[in-house]
């Protein structure tokens, strides 16, 4: 009987319980995502949206999409990931449309059943390449979407004239 409570009190697993213990170091509360590393001679330019940080959202600045992932579709389901799959389809489209005409980030709201896709772009685009961009995307998605897209575009002379800070 001792030889057997000797050999389960020096087995593997009895031994690797034994040698645990609490840990007691300190806790790691530093949240790094969403926030810009500055630099020694601050010369890197931050919009406002960039300069808030994550934990600032709803209390400084609104979010980049306005979603209504909540609602039910036609199906009866929620339609959360698609929402999420197409203000994905939208920012990439309006990158590819609107290449480096876009100061800001793209802030998409969602409207009952309209999309409204808002932003700064500079101004240094032709009127008429202007409206015929606009046209163009409201028709493109709203035919892909099968829903009415608005856009409401404003604009600024230079693209500096958007920074608010230097880190």
């Amino acid at each position: 009987m001792a030889a057997l409570t000797r050999n389960l009190l020096l087995s593997p697993i009895n031994m690797i319980l034994a040698n645990r213990a609490l840990s007691t170091s300190a806790i790691c509360c530093k949240a790094q995502a969403g926030r810009f590393k500055r630099t020694r001679n601050r010369s890197k330019p931050l919009t406002y949206e960039q300069f808030n940080a994550p934990h600032q959202i709803h209390h400084r600045k609104s979010w980049n999409t306005w979603n209504t992932s909540n609602l039910l579709d036609a199906d009866d389901g929620i339609r959360a990931s698609q929402t999420a799959l197409e203000d994905f389809f939208i920012r990439k489209f309006m990158f590819g449309t609107w290449h480096r005409i876009f100061v800001s980030d793209v802030i998409i709201k969602r409207r009952h059943n309209l999309i409204v896709i808002s932003g700064i772009i500079v101004q240094n685009l032709q009127v008429r390449k202007l409206y015929f961009l606009m046209g163009y995307t409201e028709e493109m998605l709203s035919y892909i979407f099968k829903c009415p897209v608005k856009m409401e575009l404003q604009s600024t002379p230079e693209r500096k004239d958007i920074v608010f800070k230097y880190v």
